[in-house]
This record gives structure tokens, C-alpha cells and sequence, in this order.
């Protein structure tokens, strides 16, 4: 274990010292001053001798995290406490019980939500289920959310120390889950900073172009400002308004968006800088027209743009946050964003949720969004049968606040993410409402269809009929996680009952030809309809989708290849014919001859391939297998030609890569069973991110075969890459 020079030791102290100067929450009482002092004294001794790739003392980080939780965040002693320890029981000897018999159970139960969150992962299925458990401690302690923000903060803003491939990755991460999470929780400033860490780490010829420009109109834009913001102070002060005011740019990451989105140069962002004016000591009653009132005092010294009034008083955003923004024409023609917030607004807008808190029992605050939201990614968790994949992409549906809302023939007021349906609408209201939805009623004038796209302020009736149910490409038209859950629901209850019925069609169609209901012949049924397996079968045939009067005729049919277990495969060879001159150096294998296939290459008739003699005869290679080539330095190789029989099927495996949609499989095996009469074993897939992996095993006669069906598949839309797979490991 390394010391730290009495320097290091000073600094460590000089810090905590800073942190219980700028924590006045740590300070209530004895009691509580001397469970934070305990809480360092344990972290510091923990990680004493541990340093970061950075090379100071670990410990000043969890001093840092706590630091950004108390004076930035504003939360008290608790998560204060729980910061200085959340990394003691992942990295040290210490254990829950530990940190439970010497803090209590709710320090434990935070430390413990923020153990189990592990660090950056490399790939999306890792990063999903590392976001899963994230959000999963919304149920439990939402501080273990605010600490491991905080937490993260700190680890970018020293992420310089990382090698660049790391850097890279942390901020991709950071980018993809932390800065949204950040978004969704109402910490604006922490969200502002992440993103554009995020973008110095990966881009940084962007960042440092767009810091350099902002720092080159600093004193230009400090002089504008002050001869912007004299003639509102002079009003504001002739009224007796109580008030601060403040300026700021925009942030790098938002400059560089908007530059992206309206494809213009830095020189024409016209609103690169903001006024925010803060009033103070305003009951809570008057906050509104006090607002709307400072809003008028404004306007009547510069004009305003309308098109870019945004009220988020009357209708705060999801998560909480609320004020007025204006942009006015400033002196010299140069257009500035005006906010106008009060003194609590202020608040949950720089602290989000932790402020929020603060604020949610005086009287006439009513629950906000977040808390309504919070709710809904809780009852998302309670699905235990949803993967991490699929919960990031619901949870990324709602995940940004938005304007929209619509209301109710009652006038009940339900919020959307931009682009919602009236279909959403439906499912928003009740589950069994969405089921039956046909059409909705507007504004109680025009009908329009289910893929209606919501007006903010739209008054919606949903039109049902009983006779309606769940389609499949209703899932086209959805944009809430709500309305997503309940179809899913609905499909997977339709398809079990489906197979259900299926399979008593099925047996009392084969009972009452005397058919058996053997696995030959189901496979001759799956074949012949040109499906994937006998699920499929079986929910199609109660669904009626197949004609059920082939199933006699399919039973019976007589396969035109025969399908021959890898395990037990002895292929037949044709019968000897004459050599050529080029067959004098090749062995031509007969009947007689025992041979078998590589489990390393699997060649197929077609592939040049050269044979090992064994003691029951011949083990056969493709020509460029590595593992032949590397025996062919110790042992004799013989070439090989293949002579073989249609009737004669290798097992091969190719793989697809391509877009995911609806239909999308039924059309590939459609292609290689009706079209081309190729029988397949097993079929794997994976699908991220609208995009999708599949694995196809299947019984080939040649390598011929083979291309031909690869062409074909490479022509089916969305598909963006087909090639053969060397190695499976089939079972």
C-alpha cells in the first residue's frame, strides 16, 4: 500500500473541510455533523493508499461526489454520507453489514443501489442491463439515482487521465443513458455539462472550435448584454420587483446541435447567449401573474418574436421544470432568449428533483409530471419476462419532455411525447379502450383514423366497436411505452390462444383421417405450409390463416430430400465413373469407402476439400480450413472429389444481417422453404436497435445449392448481408 505525503494528507482534509463548509444540511445537529465525519474517517482509511489512473488519492473523489450532491444538488446529510462511502463496499473489505452496523439501514440500502451498479460496459446488451438496475432504484431510493449522477459527473470531468479508447467509451455511455436520465430528473445544469463533456471526448475538433469562438466574443458579448439588460433593470426596479438577474451562453453541445439541425455556421446562431431574470419572494399564488407581468414590462422595451413563446408555467414540462421564454429583438438587430422564473422555479430548475421534493407538500403544489412518470417506468419494471434491451427502448419513448398535451370530452388534461397517435390516446385512457379503439372524435367536430397524430390542446373522444381487436400494425403507430405494453400484452395472450386452438385443429383433423400426430409428420405440415416450426403451425392454424384442407395432403406427401441427423450422418456416394486426367492425382470416395466431415470447416460438395487417411478411412477439409493447412506440415493430404447425389443433404449454416420488420422472417424462410424445398434445423435471431442477426442451420445438397439461396435472400428488402457461417455450435 502507498503513502500519502503529508501534502496529500493536508489536501485530503483541506477538502472534507470545504465539503462540511458548503454542506449546511451536515450541520443540524451534533448527531448528524458526527455520522459525516465518520462516514470520511471510514472512506478515508478504506481507500487509504489507493490513487486514481490520475495519480491523487482515490478518496478525494468520493469527498468530489459528495460535494456536487450537497452544494450543486443540494440534498442533505444522508446522500451526503451515502456518497463518501459508495464505493467502500465494491472496492474494500468493507461490507453491507458493516456499513449497516455502523450507519443503519437506509445509508446501507443507498450504498448497496449504488453497488450494484457497475461501471461503463462495452456492449449496448451490457450497457441496457446496467440501465435497467439504474432505474430499477427508482423504486427503492431515487437519491441512488441523484448520487450516481453525480458520480458520473465527476468521472467526466477527470476523464482527461483515461487513455482515449476509454474516454470514447464513458462518453458514448454517458451520452446514450446518464445525460437523458439527467434530462428526465430536472438537473438541467448537470445535463448541460455532461453533454457537451460528451462532445469534447467525442468530437473534439467540434468542441474546442466552438470554445475557442465563444471565448473570442466574451468581451463583446458582456458589452452587449449590459446595454440589453440596463433598460430592464430600471423597469423592474420602478415597479419594486424584488428580483436577480443573470446572462449565460449557450451551452457547446446546444450550439453545435442547432448548427447541425438548421445547417448554419457558428456566426449565424443568433440566440447564443440568455437572459434569465429570477424573482424573489414571491407567494406562491401570485407566482404566475407576477411572472406574466415582468413578461409585459419586457416586451414593452424590445419586441418579441412569437413564434418562440414558450409557457411552461401554465403547463410545466414533465419533469417539473417551469418559467416563461421569450426571445426579443436586443439592441443592433441581434435577437436574446429572456426566462423568467421565480425564486422556486428556479430551483427545481437548477436542483430538479431533489428541489422538487422540497417543495411538494406546501400548500397548492400539486404532484408534478416527474412523479407521475416515475410511476410508469415502476410498473414497467414489475414486467418480469421484459430484457434490459427492450426496456431501454421503452424507456427511451418517453424519456424527453415535451409540449404536447390533449384532454378528455371531460377535460381531463393527459400529457404526449410529439408525434403521439390518437391510438396512444386510447391506450393512455384505458387498456381495454385502446383494444376496441376504431376511430377518434376531434375537437368534437371531425372523425379521424387511429394514425391521427395529436394538436397540442386537442380534445379527443375515442370511437370503439366490440367486434375490434389488436392488430399487428398498430405497433407502427404507437409512440408511449403504455400503449406498447398493452399491445404486447394483448398479442401474446391472442398467440397462446391461438396454439391452443391450433393444436386441437390439428389433432381432430389427423384423428378423424387416422393420421398420427408424429414429429415426421408435423415436420411434414411445418414444411409444407413453409413455416419456421410447429408453434407457428399451430398459431396459424387457429388464427385461420392457413387452409386448413392441405393439411391430409401435406401429411402424407412424400419428401422430395431427406433430412439425415448431423450426429448419425453417413453420406452415400454415386457409384465409380471413369477417370479424367485431371482425376489421376484425385481420390474419387465410392460407397465403400468410410470417411467423415470435419467439424471444423463442415464442407459441402461444391468446396475444393482434401482428406487425412484415418484408421476407418478419410476425415475430409475444405482446402483453406487453417486447421488442415497446419497438418498438412506433418501429415500427407489427399485431394478429394466429391461425387454426390441430390438426395444427399450436408448441414451448413449462413448468417443475415439486416433491418428489422414486421414479416420480415416468415418472408426468409418462405424463400428457402417453398421456393427453393431446402429443409431448415434451427433458426436463431437477435434484434438491437431496429436492427437484426440471424443464424440459419440447414440441410444443403451442394454448394451450388447454397448460392442460390444466398442470392435470393440478399434480395429481400432490408436484408443487408448474407454469408456462410464456418463454425455452429449445433445441438
Amino acid at each position: 500500500m502507498a503513502e500519502f505525503s503529508q501534502e496529500e494528507k493536508d489536501n485530503i482534509q483541506k477538502q472534507f473541510d470545504e465539503l462540511l463548509r458548503l454542506s449546511p444540511k451536515c450541520h443540524k445537529n451534533e448527531e448528524t455533523l458526527a455520522l459525516v465525519k465518520k462516514a470520511f474517517s471510514v472512506a478515508n482509511e478504506a481507500h487509504y493508499g489507493t490513487r486514481r489512473r490520475s495519480g491523487e488519492p482515490y478518496i478525494l473523489h468520493p469527498i468530489a461526489v459528495a460535494r456536487i450532491v450537497s452544494d450543486e444538488i443540494g440534498l442533505g446529510s444522508k446522500s451526503v454520507i451515502s456518497a463518501l462511502l459508495h464505493d467502500v463496499v465494491e472496492d474494500t473489505d468493507i461490507t453491507l453489514e458493516d456499513i449497516n452496523n455502523m450507519f443503519g439501514p437506509k445509508i446501507a440500502q443507498i450504498v448497496d443501489g449504488l453497488t450494484k451498479i457497475r461501471g461503463v460496459l462495452k456492449n449496448k446488451e451490457g450497457q441496457a442491463e446496467n440501465f435497467k438496475k439504474i432505474v430499477f432504484t427508482l423504486s427503492e431510493d431515487v437519491r441512488v439515482i441523484i448520487i450516481k449522477l453525480a458520480d458520473r459527473l465527476h468521472n467526466m470531468r477527470t476523464l482527461d487521465s483515461m487513455p482515449p479508447e476509454k474516454q470514447k467509451r464513458i462518453a458514448e455511455e454517458t451520452n446514450t443513458l446518464f445525460v437523458p436520465l439527467a434530462h428526465r430528473m430536472g438537473f438541467y445544469n448537470i445535463k448541460m455539462e455532461l453533454e457537451d463533456l460528451c462532445l469534447k471526448y467525442l468530437n473534439p475538433t467540434v468542441y474546442f472550435d466552438i470554445l475557442h469562438q465563444l471565448k473570442g466574443s466574451e468581451k463583446k458579448r458582456i458589452h452587449y448584454l449590459n446595454r440589453f439588460c440596463i433598460p430592464i433593470m430600471m423597469t423592474l426596479e420602478q415597479h419594486n420587483i424584488n428580483y436577480t438577474i443573470t446572462s449565460r451562453s449557450k451551452s457547446i453541445s446546444s450550439i453545435w446541435a442547432k448548427m447541425q439541425k438548421k445547417n448554419i455556421t457558428f456566426d449565424n446562431v443568433y440566440d447564443v447567449f440568455a437572459v434569465r431574470i429570477i424573482l424573489q419572494d414571491i407567494p406562491l399564488e401570485e407566482e404566475k401573474a407576477m411572472c406574466w407581468r415582468v413578461y409585459s414590462y419586457i416586451t414593452d422595451k424590445y419586441t418579441p418574436n412569437p413564434e418562440r413563446l414558450r409557457d411552461w408555467i401554465s403547463t410545466p414540462k414533465d419533469n417539473g421544470y417551469e418559467a416563461l421564454h421569450t426571445t426579443v429583438m436586443g439592441p443592433d438587430g441581434t435577437w436574446v432568449e429572456v426566462q423568467i422564473r421565480t425564486q422556486r422555479m428556479d430551483e427545481i430548475a437548477e436542483q430538479g428533483y431533489a428541489a422538487h421534493w422540497k417543495y411538494k407538500n406546501v400548500d397548492g403544489f400539486e404532484q408534478s409530471q416527474l412523479e407521475v412518470w416515475m410511476k410508469r417506468v415502476r410498473s414497467s419494471l414489475m414486467n418480469p419476462d421484459e430484457d434490459a434491451l427492450k426496456f431501454l427502448d421503452d424507456f427511451k419513448l418517453n424519456l424527453y419532455s415535451t409540449d404536447l398535451f390533449a384532454f378528455t370530452p371531460k377535460g381531463e388534461m393527459h400529457r404526449f411525447p410529439v408525434g403521439a397517435t390518437a391510438l396512444d390516446f386510447a391506450y393512455e385512457i384505458h387498456s381495454e379502450i385502446g383494444h376496441h379503439a376504431i376511430g377518434a372524435r376531434i375537437n368534437k367536430q371531425k372523425v379521424v383514423a387511429l394514425d391521427y397524430k395529436l394538436q397540442s390542446g386537442d380534445q379527443v373522444e375515442i370511437l370503439t366497436s366490440e367486434s375490434q381487436k389488436p392488430q399487428k400494425d398498430w405497433v407502427k403507430i404507437i409512440s408511449t411505452v403504455k400503449a406498447n405494453n398493452a399491445l404486447q400484452q394483448a398479442f401474446k395472450y391472442e398467440k397462446k390462444r391461438n396454439i391452443m386452438r391450433g393444436q386441437q385443429i390439428l389433432s381432430e383433423t389427423l384423428e378423424e383421417k387416422e393420421l398420427p400426430q408424429t414429429p415426421t409428420v408435423l415436420d411434414k405440415l411445418v414444411q409444407g405450409y413453409g413455416l419456421v416450426d410447429k408453434n407457428e403451425l399451430y398459431e396459424k392454424l387457429g388464427a385461420d390463416e392457413l387452409d386448413k384442407g392441405k393439411i391430409v395432403e401435406y401429411a402424407t406427401n412424400k419428401r422430395k430430400s431427406k433430412k439425415i441427423q448431423w450426429w448419425s450422418f453417413l453420406p452415400t456416394i454415386s457409384d465409380k465413373k471413369e477417370e479424367t486426367e485431371d482425376d489421376k492425382d484425385v481420390k474419387v470416395i465410392y460407397h465403400s469407402t468410410k470417411y467423415t466431415i470435419a467439424d471444423c470447416c463442415h464442407p459441402i460438395p461444391g468446396d475444393q476439400v482434401i482428406g487425412f487417411k484415418t484408421d476407418t478411412g478419410y476425415e475430409i477439409h475444405k482446402n483453406n480450413c487453417p486447421i488442415a493447412i497446419e497438418r498438412q506440415q506433418k501429415e500427407v493430404a489427399q485431394k478429394i472429389k466429391w461425387i454426390s447425389r441430390q438426395e444427399q443433404v450436408f448441414l451448413t449454416s449462413i448468417q443475415l444481417k439486416g433491418k428489422d420488420r414486421i414479416g420480415i422472417l416468415h418472408e426468409i424462410t418462405g424463400v428457402i422453404t417453398n421456393q427453393l424445398n431446402v429443409n431448415i434445423r434451427t433458426v436463431h435471431t437477435e434484434t438491437m436497435e431496429k436492427e437484426f442477426t440471424a443464424y440459419f442451420d440447414m440441410y444443403i445438397h451442394d454448394s451450388q445449392q447454397l448460392n442460390t439461396i444466398m442470392m435470393k435472400l440478399q434480395k429481400i428488402k432490408g436484408i443487408l448481408k448474407v454469408e456462410r457461417v464456418e463454425q455452429r455450435n449445433w445441438r
